[in-house]
């Protein structure tokens, strides 16, 4: 369902853990985007740069094959700011509800029905 002017808030791993120390270029976090109507999404985030890490990092120890393959995040951004992340967040729920545009697993349905139930 498109929204013109999506209302959310976002929490983000960045912020909370060790904002200072961050790399904003090459790095992950998780996030939480709470829509207006009571919708709950918990995503993993990478930055493009990151993904090119992990695949050096695997080379090195072996996993996944060497670098073969990886098992992808829910988004990837050019990095890991607020700024980025709602304009990301806002662009996508213009286009369609996250769980239709990215991974369906994102939603939270039980934790809607929770709080739809309270």
């Amino acid at each position: 369902m498109k929204t013109e002017n999506p209302k959310f808030t976002l929490w983000l791993e960045f912020e909370e853990v060790d904002p200072i120390n961050w790399k904003i270029e090459n790095e992950f976090c998780n996030i939480h985007v709470d829509l207006e109507d009571g919708r709950h999404y918990g995503l993993n985030v990478w930055t493009y740069k990151f993904l090119e890490t992990v695949i050096n990092d695997n080379k090195k120890t072996g996993q996944n094959l060497n670098g073969l393959y990886q098992t992808p995040p829910d988004l990837f951004v050019k990095e890991l700011t607020r700024e980025c992340i709602e304009h990301t967040i806002h662009d996508l729920l213009k286009i369609d509800d996250l769980e239709s545009v990215l991974n369906p697993g994102i939603y939270n349905k039980q934790l809607h029905k929770l709080k739809n139930w309270l």
